[in-house]
Order: C-alpha cells, then sequence, then structure tokens
C-alpha cells in the first residue's frame, strides 16, 4: 500500500464484510472462534458464511459474527442460527456445508437437519 487511495480502495472493498459481522437483522449467525473452534477450523466456516450470506444477497436480513467457546468442544466448528422463533445449533461445520445452509435454512427457511447437533445426539 502506497497511497491513501489505496488504503480506501481497500476498506470500501472490506465494508460489506464488516457489516456483515457487526449489523444487527432478522437472523443472527454466530460461529465460535474460541481456540478449540478455530484449531477444528472455524476460520474457512467464517468466511464463507461471509461470503455465502453476502453473494446471496441476505446482507440485509442476516448477520454473521463470531463468539468464544460455545461449550460442546467435540463438535466443534459449532455455527449456532437465530431467529425469531428458535436456535438451531450446527456442528462439525465446513465451508462446504455452508452453502448448503445459506441455500436452504437461511434463504428456503428450512434447517438442514442431518448438519444439527440434535442429528448428532
Amino acid at each position: 500500500m502506497k497511497s491513501l487511495a489505496e488504503l480506501k480502495a481497500i476498506k470500501d472493498k472490506m465494508k460489506d464484510k464488516v457489516v456483515l459481522r457487526e449489523g444487527s437483522s432478522d437472523i443472527r449467525v454466530v460461529v465460535g472462534m474460541a481456540t478449540c473452534g478455530i484449531a477444528a477450523g472455524a476460520r474457512p466456516v467464517l468466511n464463507a458464511f461471509v461470503e455465502e450470506v453476502n453473494n446471496a444477497g441476505l446482507s440485509g436480513q442476516v448477520t454473521v459474527s463470531q463468539t468464544g467457546c460455545i461449550g460442546i468442544c467435540e463438535f466443534e466448528p459449532v455455527v449456532e442460527v437465530f431467529d425469531a422463533d428458535k436456535k438451531v445449533t450446527y456442528v462439525k461445520m465446513t465451508p462446504d456445508k455452508v452453502k448448503k445452509i445459506v441455500a436452504e435454512h437461511l434463504k428456503g427457511g428450512k434447517v438442514v437437519a442431518e448438519y444439527t447437533i440434535a442429528d448428532k445426539a
């Protein structure tokens, strides 16, 4: 980076991603990012959610954020989806699974049961 113009271009490019993480929307996606989650691959999952929500045009309805330990380390990476009615806990997440959750759950309103903690218990 050699100029203020380059810095501004980077800021503008990343603005949508930061807004996704800080917004207040109807649906919240929370990725567990404690050391256990990060070691299990939570960072690429978080990045995939930010990207997929943005690509799906859901940035006004969905907030993607991170939290510390969710408390079920054996199921990491863990993602909780909150909406007005309920909380759904997705476990053993991967970036590939994120695409299905965004398409079916966040966009279509249908929980992807095979990725939930209820399916693993």
